[in-house]
This record gives C-alpha cells, sequence and structure tokens, in this order.
C-alpha cells in the first residue's frame, strides 16, 4: 500500500518518471530474481547443515531447540 502511494506521489510530481518506473519495474524484478533464488537456496543449505550438526545433541536430550 505504501509503494502505491509513493508511486501515486511521483506520479503527480513528475509522470515520466513514474511511468518509466512502471515499465522498469518488470524488469528490474525479472533481473534480480535469479540472486533470490541463489539466496533461498544458500540459506536452506545453511539450515540443513544445522539440523544435520545439531541432530546428535537432539537425540541425546538436548530439550531447547532454538
Amino acid at each position: 500500500m505504501l509503494t502505491l502511494l509513493l508511486w501515486l506521489i511521483l506520479l503527480f510530481i513528475c509522470w515520466p518518471l513514474a511511468l518509466l518506473a512502471i515499465v522498469l519495474y518488470p524488469i528490474v524484478w525479472l533481473f534480480l530474481l535469479p540472486f533470490r533464488l541463489i539466496g533461498l537456496t544458500v540459506d536452506f543449505a545453511f539450515h540443513f547443515l544445522r539440523a544435520v550438526i545439531m541432530l546428535p545433541f537432539r537425540i541425546l536430550g538436548g530439550h531447547r531447540v532454538a
């Protein structure tokens, strides 16, 4: 909602820049999508490694899980 409000303000102040932003937004989103996927993959890999390392402690009776 805040993004829409900011875009409307930009449209009122400088409509060519607002139209350029609305056209370039999907292109930038598509460009950044692989980087988001790489970030998710690395994040899941670290969570998996932490789970594997902490598994013996959980089995041996660690009651607290962070």
